[in-house]
This record gives C-alpha cells, structure tokens and sequence, in this order.
C-alpha cells in the first residue's frame, strides 16, 4: 500500500494514541445529542407525524443502523483512513467511488454540523433576546476556537455535557413514569398495529436523522490506542442511543397519554418535556435548558472535528488542495488546522446567508440542512456495508469473519434501502413543504449530484495527475513514519 506525503515529502499524521475506546464512544454519542432529540426530535415527531408507535420505530431504526454499523467499522478498521468513507469507498468499490463518497460525507457533516447553528441561535435568542445569527457567530466562534487545539480538549468537553445531559434524560423518565396518564403504564407505543399508520415513513425518518453522528469514531480511527476498538465505540453508541431514544420516546407517550401525545406535542403552551420535568421540582428544568444549549454546542464540535479530518485527510492525498492538509509545524499534528479553519469559514459563510435571506434559523436552516445531512449519511452507510461485502481478501484480513464482512451487511442493505426509500418518500412532509412541491426533491440530488461530481474530478486526477489517482484512499502515512505521543488523556 503506497504512502503519500505532503508537499513537503515528509508524512503528516494525526496524533496516534491520543483517544481510548471510551473516547471514541463520547464522540459517537455526542455528536447524536441524546437531550437534542428528547427536547426536540421526539415532540417533533410525535407531533407531525402522530404514531403512537414511535418507540417501536425507535427500536426498529437502531436495529436497522446497527446492522449498517458492522460493515461499515469493519471497514474503517482494516483501512485505518481519518476520511472513513472516503477511504472505505476507495478500498472496497474503486478510487472513483471513493472521492464520490469523499464529496458526499463532506457536503452531508457540513449540512448537519452548520444545521445547529440555526437551531441554537433561535434557542437562546428565545431565552435571551437578540438576533439569532449573532448567538449562532458566538458559537460559530467557541467551536471554531476548540476545533484547532488538541482532540483531547474537546473530548474532556464532550464528556461533561454528554453525562449532564443523560442525567437530565434519565430524571425526564423518572418523572413521566412516576406519574402517568391515567394512573398506569401505557405499553401502546410498541404495539405493532400502530407501524400500519400513514406517516410511519415521516416517523422513520426522523428516527434515522437521531441516530447521526454515530458514525463519528470512524474518523478517529488514526488517532484511537486501538483500531478494533472503532467497531465497539459505533455499535455500542447506537445501542445505547436506541435504547434511551426508545426509553424517552414511550416516557413522553406515557406522561401524556398515548392518544393525546400528538397534540401535546404540537402544543407549544405546554412545553414538552420541560413540563415533566417540572413535576421533579428542584431546578431541573432550567438546568435542562442550559445543559440543551450546551449539548447543541458540542454536537457541533463533534461533527466539526469529523469535517475537519475529511478536508485533512483528502488534502494530504493532494484530492482537494494541499495547503489545507497544513497544521503547523512538525509531522505530527495535534488538530487539523487547515481542515478545521475551512470547515469553520464554510459554516460562516452559510450562516450569513441565510441570515442575509431573512429565513426562519429552525423552519428552513436547521429542518432543509439537517434532513439533507441525515439522507447522505445514510446514503453513506449503505455504501460502505456494500464495500464490505466486495472488499478485497487483501483489505479483509486474513480471518474475515462471515458475520461482519456478508450477512450483516447485507441485511443492513435490505433494511437501510427500505429505510432510504422511506425518508425520500416522506420527504416532503419531514420538510414541511407543500403537498405536490417539487423543491424537497432538491436534497436527494444534491447528494446525486455531489457523487457525480466526485466521479468526474476522480476522471480528470486519473487523467491529469495519475500519482494522486492512484493514491486515493491510500495516503495515510505508516505506523511508524511519524513519531507518536506518549500521553494518552482519555
């Protein structure tokens, strides 16, 4: 396997050993934003969608993108590249397909990533006061600062919000099943009769846009103290993460009343789910409005370091310009400057125009972008489940276990394509758009079209550079072509 370099002929690396297994799930889990989803994602969906089932969907989804979740850490373990599907796609379906897959992952965890700049903007502008794109340019700012020091910096941070916020989950179920509608438990939400419903696609599609981000420990596969661990960190976080989102899902249907859920949702006088919190007393809902805002903030600088890392990781190859594979003096770089400074000025740049527009910062920032991102991602991890199944023996390894390599990627293939075919046929709705508007249709082929155009500048390097041609998918320097860090902080 041929290792590129920098302009400079020298390797430039992450920093290696700097992010235990524990580590990579924090970052998986946080950049999901479990209090996010509770606070807005479940009354949302009730809300728009009414099916009373949506904890059986929760539970359904997570199995679907579990079994997504094999091929794909299977994958990003044996290729061992800082642009996961990038890399993926390069080993197991062709360098072409990989700088397809390399354009979609960017325009996707960008979409998401500056999505909750509008999301938080109105949030505390809705407390606070102001304009909302000046709350969203402050924290524009905090994660533009975070995003160019040290991964462990933002992973100590990670790690006090993601743990306040699921306490703040956990108090949020106490509390709706210690007082449930109607003096018992309802177990309505995982009755199956209730999947038979017109907006089970709007439902499963919300549920697969809560579960993005999972994905984020394959980035960080060149900074881990153990590759194996990438699989462990991703399907654990989306087991963990169902079962909240599934546990939550049922406590708000539980606290209401299964049939009145919907509109309780939809009514924004009541407040889900700061009124069941409010039943705990003792200052728990204006801890859950900070530790919401705060939980927003680090979602962000989650994906912003996974963005980070695929304009780095891409650069260095000389894919995308190399100046932005630029971090600084020495081999090894603790934070990928150039990738981060870029992510940060595409952020701006979006914020401000929409800003500069007038548009609603939730109804068609947050809502057009996010739903945008969630589609590519899954587009993604179809792909990568299909790159595992005609990998190479030579990526596979030696002992390639059935498990992780054909059957589970196959039916996550199954799954996620009936999952796909719902989120695009729903899409419309999850929008809010105008029955029979053609304008959602706009996102499924912006990611066609990101692909198509990461095919043709695939062509033109085979063509004009065949060096970095042959090199895409490849350019991670050697385990021991750069020098490693001795700490290892979490």
């Amino acid at each position: 396997m041929p290792t590129l370099t920098s302009s400079a002929h020298v390797p430039v690396a992450l920093a290696r050993r700097t992010l235990t297994p524990f580590g990579l799930w924090v970052f998986g889990a946080a950049a999901s934003a479990p209090l996010v989803v509770l606070a807005g994602g479940i009354p949302a969906t009730y809300a728009t969608t009414r099916v009373v089932a949506l904890p059986l969907t929760f539970l359904l989804v997570a199995g679907a993108v579990a079994l997504l979740a094999v091929g794909y850490t299977a994958m990003a373990r044996q290729v061992g590249h800082p642009a996961a599907y990038y890399g993926i796609a390069a080993h197991g379906m062709g360098r072409g397909a990989g700088v397809a897959a390399g354009l979609v992952a960017l325009v996707a965890y960008n979409a998401i990533q500056t999505s909750l700049y509008g999301l938080f903007g109105a949030t505390v502008a809705a407390t606070l006061g102001g304009a909302w794109w000046v709350w969203a340019g402050i924290a524009l700012t905090v994660v533009g600062v975070l995003g160019v020091r040290a991964i462990v910096l933002s992973t100590r941070v990670l790690v006090a919000v993601l743990a306040a916020s699921l306490l703040v989950v956990a108090v949020f179920v106490l509390a709706a099943v210690g007082r449930p509608a109607g003096g018992e438990l309802s177990w309505a939400g995982f009755d199956a009769s209730g999947l038979a419903v017109g907006g089970i696609g709007g439902a499963v599609a919300f549920c697969v846009a809560a579960f993005m981000g999972v994905d984020a420990p394959g980035s960080l596969v060149e900074e881990t103290t153990d590759r194996r661990s990438v699989g462990r960190a991703t399907i654990s976080a989306v087991v963990v993460l169902g079962g909240v989102y599934t546990l939550t899902a049922w406590a708000m249907s539980v606290a209401v009343g299964p049939a009145a859920v919907a509109d309780v949702a939809a009514d924004p006088a009541v407040g889900l789910p700061f009124s069941v919190l409010a039943r705990v007393g003792g200052g728990w809902v204006p801890l859950a409005e900070v530790m919401l805002v705060l939980a927003i903030v680090t979602s962000m600088l989650a994906f912003h370091s996974v963005v980070a890392r695929y304009v780095f990781a891409m650069a260095r190859e000389g894919v995308l310009p190399a100046g932005l594979a630029h971090a600084g003096t020495g081999t090894r770089v603790s934070a990928p400057r150039g990738g981060s400074l870029a992510q940060t000025t595409v952020a701006a740049v979006v914020v401000g125009a929409f800003a500069l527009g007038g548009a609603d910062p939730v109804a068609a920032m947050f809502t057009w972008l996010s739903t945008l991102g969630a589609m590519g991602l899954l587009c993604l991890l179809l792909a990568a489940s299909a790159a595992a199944m005609t990998a190479p023996a030579a990526v596979r390894g030696r002992r390639p276990g059935l498990w992780e390599w054909r059957l589970a990627p196959a039916l996550g293939v199954f799954g996620g394509s009936a999952v796909l075919a719902a989120m695009i046929g729903n899409v419309g709705s999850l929008l809010g758009a105008a029955p029979g508007s053609p304008y959602p249709y706009l996102l499924p082929a912006i990611i066609v079209a990101a692909a198509v155009t990461g095919g043709l500048w695939a062509g033109h390097l085979r063509s004009t550079r065949p060096d970095v041609y042959a090199g895409i998918g490849r350019g991670t320097p050697t385990t021991h072509a750069v020098p490693d860090t001795i700490n290892v902080s979490i």
